[in-house]
């Protein structure tokens, strides 16, 4: 923090003085201990500028081709020290903590950022129009699968982790978790975890059980897998409607919001539409929209 503090007031006077015609010729700062220093190179900061113009010119010419009613706002940058994850009030297993269980949360506690976290789930529409629009609007979301839709086109979802999308456990083929024996649990989740892994590399460390239903054996047969963190979610986004958590039906810092990888045979609309609404209520209510794996 010395360090940032002492470039930027550094720069601060390199710009003052060259805004003021200061110095001992165009190049130099003469500072009061009286070693001149080098102003930074006018080209390199004019193309830092044009950067941040054309990024954001980008963002609304992508706003307005999908129809968003503002451009959406641009997330602050991930936080050096990640918030401390708990078990939500309520959402605890008999010996949660003296098992380390994964936590079970809604919303991550962040402190003065206005974000929220986007999850889709299982993965049964496959909508190359909605991988476009999500990569020219630079939206971040995080996937959580079931194997029994996702085997049907599993390269579609490696087009996605290849846009920089995480993929994360939603089972092998969405059942009532505590309706199944401890062994029955661990075979639908780490089945998932083995093949999320064969399929796409990476063994993930999020799970959301089916329906956000679990029990005692849910989680320790999650933590067995390699399981860290079980995000269920406070609003769930809809083509045409929200649906909320809380009794204020209002989104709050830090909330994880749920969509699913839905279309027009189960929605009134489709996963645009569903996007559409999702980004017009947070932008209009001063949100930005995070990247969920970087808080955890």
């Amino acid at each position: 923090m010395r360090r940032l503090g002492a470039r930027t007031g550094l720069a601060a006077l390199v710009l003052a003085a060259l805004a003021s015609g200061c110095g001992k010729d165009s190049d130099t700062v003469e500072p009061a201990g009286g070693q001149p220093l080098q102003a930074p190179p006018a080209r390199a900061l004019d193309s830092y500028a044009e950067k941040l113009r054309a990024a954001q010119a980008a963002r609304a010419a992508a706003a307005k081709r999908w129809g968003l009613k503002k451009v959406p706002l641009a997330a602050p940058p991930p936080p050096a020290k990640k918030p401390r994850i708990t078990t939500r009030d309520g959402f605890e297993v008999d010996g949660h903590e003296r098992l380390d269980l994964p936590p079970v949360f809604t919303t991550v506690p962040v402190k003065k950022e206005k974000v929220v976290f986007l999850t889709i789930d299982d993965g049964a529409e496959k909508d190359p129009e909605f991988l476009r629009m999500m990569t020219e609007l630079k939206v971040p979301y995080s996937a959580f699968l079931s194997d029994y839709l996702v085997e049907e086109d599993y390269g579609y979802f490696k087009d996605m982790q290849k846009r920089g999308v995480a993929l994360h456990n939603h089972t092998l083929r969405h059942p009532y978790l505590p309706a199944l024996s401890h062994a029955g649990q661990k075979r639908e989740i780490c089945g998932m975890q083995d093949v999320i892994e064969k399929r796409y590399g990476t063994r993930p460390a999020l799970f959301r059980p089916p329906y956000g239903n679990y029990d005692k054996a849910t989680l320790r047969a999650a933590k067995s897998c390699g399981i860290t963190h079980v995000p269920l979610w406070n609003e769930e986004v809809f083509a045409d409607r929200w649906e909320y958590r809380e009794w204020d039906r209002k989104i709050h810092p830090g909330d994880i919001v749920l969509s699913h990888f839905r279309g027009r045979e189960d929605w009134d609309g489709t996963m645009r539409d569903m996007i559409r609404r999702f980004l017009d209520k947070v932008t209009a209510e001063g949100y930005a929209v995070a990247r969920l794996e970087d808080y955890l």
